[in-house]
Parts: C-alpha cells; structure tokens; sequence
C-alpha cells in the first residue's frame, strides 16, 4: 500500500503518465500516416523494432531511476491490467488477414495463437486476482505473465523475419501491412504497453513475495 502522505505525488504521475500515452500514441500515429515505419522489403524494418523495443526501454529507466514512478507501478491495480490484456483476443485477427492474403503464415500463426491464449485466459486470471490477492505471489501467475511477455517478443521476431529482408524465408506476402495505418499501431504501441503491463505484474510479484519472506524470518 502507498501511504496517505504519497497520494498528491502518484496522483501527479498518473497525470504525466496519462499525458504520455496520449502524446506517445499521437506520435505512432502521425509517424505512421506519413510512412515513417515503412522500408523496401530488402531493409530491415528497423523503425518497428525500435517502436516496439524504445519504449520498454524508458520505461525501465524510469522504473530504476525514479521512487516516485516505482512506487506508482508498484501501487496499480492488477486486476485492471490484467483485464486490458483481454484485448490480446484480438490475435484471431491476424489469423483472419493470413487467410486473406495479407499477413504471412510465419508471423500470423505464432502471433495470433499466443494474443488469443493470453487474451482468453485474462479474465480467469483477473477473476483469481479478486478471489485472492495473494494469487500475485503464485507461481502460475508469474507464468501466465511470461508466457504473455514471451508471446510478443515472438511476435516483433517473427514479424521483422517475415518483413521480406531475408530472401526465400517468406514468399511475396511479407508483414509489409503492418508498418502502415492501422496495423502499425500494434507493434509500435500496443506491443511495448501490453510487456509494460506485464513488467508492472512481474515487479509486484517480485514485492509481494520479499515481503512474505521478510514475515516469515524469525
């Protein structure tokens, strides 16, 4: 728990925080509508992976280097973060545009199948959070949260192999659609706020446990 004297201060962070999002997403989007994530299938998509990987990066800075932002994180609600990532569902829809032509197999099938288990599974999970908070400090739930953060790391690999810059790997459909609006707001926003949620669990858990430990010393 945060105490009373630190409210003002998370209630500050909340706002910047919320500033960010919106300025970040704002930025993805006008990048994106001018082409700024599209290359020749012979280049490496290097502005999507920086897209999906500069952000975590940030947020770890920020995480290590500032107590007010970590305890911030360490004060969210997880049942609402882990029912966002019910929205990873969503992957059928990768399924459904491989079907159609527009994304390769080498991508659609890891990263459609990986966004549905963690999607479906989410409001189980946050149902377990509500029943017993203490489910944070379990085993199965720093898991299910690695599974989660492993499951878009293979998408961002899968995605920049199958972009066409290693011949032969993929036939004429690449991931070309996803460096252009909308698609392109998957990789370079949802994807690094989807592991930044995921991080968030993992470094409460780690909290929670080092508190039951420090209880349990004689």
């Amino acid at each position: 728990m945060i105490f009373s004297q630190s409210t003002g201060k998370l209630s500050g962070v909340t706002f910047v925080v919320t500033v960010v999002l919106a300025v970040w997403f704002a930025l993805v989007f006008l990048l994106g509508a001018n082409g700024a994530f599209v290359r020749p299938p012979e280049v490496p998509p290097l502005p999507i992976l920086l897209g999906a990987t500069v952000p975590v990066v940030v947020f770890m800075a920020a995480y290590l280097g500032s107590a007010t932002f970590r305890a911030w994180i360490l004060a969210a609600d997880l049942r609402l973060l882990t029912a966002i990532q019910a929205w990873r569902a969503g992957g059928l829809g990768f399924l459904a545009l491989h079907a159609h032509g527009v994304l390769p197999g080498l991508f659609a099938w890891p990263a459609g199948l990986g966004d549905i288990a963690i999607g479906v599974t989410a409001p189980w999970v946050m149902l377990a959070l509500i029943r017993r908070p203490t489910v944070v400090a379990s085993r199965p739930f720093m898991i299910w949260n690695l599974l989660g953060i492993l499951d878009l790391v293979v998408a961002v690999s899968t995605g920049a192999l199958s972009s066409g810059f290693i011949a032969g790997l993929v036939g004429e459909v690449t991931t070309a659609a996803m460096g252009r609006l909308p698609l392109v707001l998957i990789p370079a926003y949802l994807v690094p706020l989807f592991i930044m949620l995921h991080l968030t669990a993992l470094f409460q858990t780690r909290r929670f446990e080092g508190r039951c430990e420090n209880f349990h010393q004689p």
